[in-house]
């Protein structure tokens, strides 16, 4: 991966982002992708736009989306010993959060605190086997007591967990929030691509880091109502079936490594998967298929369904460890998902082609 781009992708990952709390996120895309773009703004929700124009007037509107959300933890209540208890912003999984380290984005920068938990020594034979309700849980800071904790931190303070970008065996990396800032970086480096080329598309391109999708696709909702775009393209991330404990039959066939994943269904529109399928095939870039015969669950979903209908396709990156502070990829795999997505890009001429026949 070109050294620039990696490093971009290292401080997006490590910028704290929990929905309703991404704007340490959206300062690094919008920096980023300033220079690559004629125009960048920012919305009421927080929702980042990017654009560049094509050659012409009255062309086609595409979009590109990926979210910049993660997910994470908030700060409810802080009881009189000054530890902190919380609540999940998304789908926090209550197995892996005892014992990790956090860091509690505070009005004066983060703090460092733990998710304690009863010692095994101390703990009936039963409750060995039961996991400890995220209610039940709580954030020790080394606070002494309440009055202390509270010169410190704030009732609904976001909470990320300590997680370093880590390089594994060859092109494998993992981080928490892959979900999805791998489809935001790859929204910034088509916005790159584009511009790099020197070519100027039959289309007004518009890329957009989104917020809030993990609790209910709802930047996506705001920026696709805004945008209104004739075609729409969702980056997002999708279970990898090649690690021992999932089942393939759930999610199709799909590895790190062997490509982006091109989903068919109902909330893809068969014309636009074509131009993708084929455009991989002449650029020579390897990619997967899925299918999801229902609402895929992502932006793509409201973005297809906005004002009179969007042409909508996704375009998805392999992943292992959902929602974990591991989350695992291929970088191969973001490079040719945007590769593939410019390339892409080039080949729409018109609004109308897009309506099935």
């Amino acid at each position: 991966m070109r050294k620039e781009s990696l490093k971009f992708l290292e401080k997006l990952l490590d910028a704290p982002s929990p929905s309703g709390y991404e704007q340490p996120a959206q300062r690094v895309f919008r920096e980023y992708v300033t220079p690559f773009c004629d125009e960048v703004t920012t919305d009421v929700m927080g929702n980042v736009f990017a654009r560049v124009a094509g050659k012409g007037k009255n062309l086609p509107r595409v979009m590109v989306v990926g979210h910049t959300d993660e997910i994470g933890l908030q700060v409810k209540y802080i009881d009189d010993k000054g530890f902190l208890f919380f609540a999940a912003v998304g789908g926090v999984d209550a197995h892996l959060t005892p014992g990790k380290r956090v860091a509690i984005h505070t009005a004066t920068g983060p703090l460092a605190g733990v998710i304690g938990k009863k010692p095994i020594h101390l703990m009936d034979a039963k409750d060995r086997e039961t996991v400890v309700k995220l209610e039940s849980q709580y954030i020790d800071i080394g606070a002494t007591d309440k009055k202390e904790a509270q010169k410190l931190v704030r009732v609904g303070d976001a909470v990320t967990f300590e997680s370093s970008f880590t390089r594994l065996h060859g092109d494998r990396v993992a981080s928490r929030g892959f979900d999805d800032k791998a489809g935001c970086f790859i929204v910034a480096e088509v916005l790159r691509l584009v511009k790099g080329s020197g070519k100027k598309l039959n289309v007004d391109l518009y890329g957009v880091s989104s917020v809030q999708e993990e609790i209910g696709l709802r930047g996506g909702t705001t920026s696709s109502y805004s945008v209104n775009p004739d075609v729409g393209i969702c980056v997002e991330v999708d279970f990898a079936t090649d690690q021992p404990d999932v089942e393939k039959k759930h999610n199709g066939e799909v590895a790190l490594g062997k490509g982006p994943i091109l989903p068919r269904g109902a909330n893809i529109n068969p014309r636009l998967f074509d131009l993708l399928n084929t455009t991989a095939e002449r650029e020579k870039i390897a990619v997967q298929h899925t299918a999801i015969p229902r609402a895929t669950g992502t932006d793509a979903n409201v973005m297809q369904i906005t004002r009179g209908g969007v042409a909508t396709a996704l375009v998805k990156i392999p992943l292992r460890y959902m929602h974990t502070p591991v989350e695992t990829i291929s970088l191969a795999d973001l490079e040719n998902a945007a590769r593939l997505i410019a390339a892409a890009l080039e080949q729409i001429l018109s609004r109308e082609e897009f309506i099935p026949q």
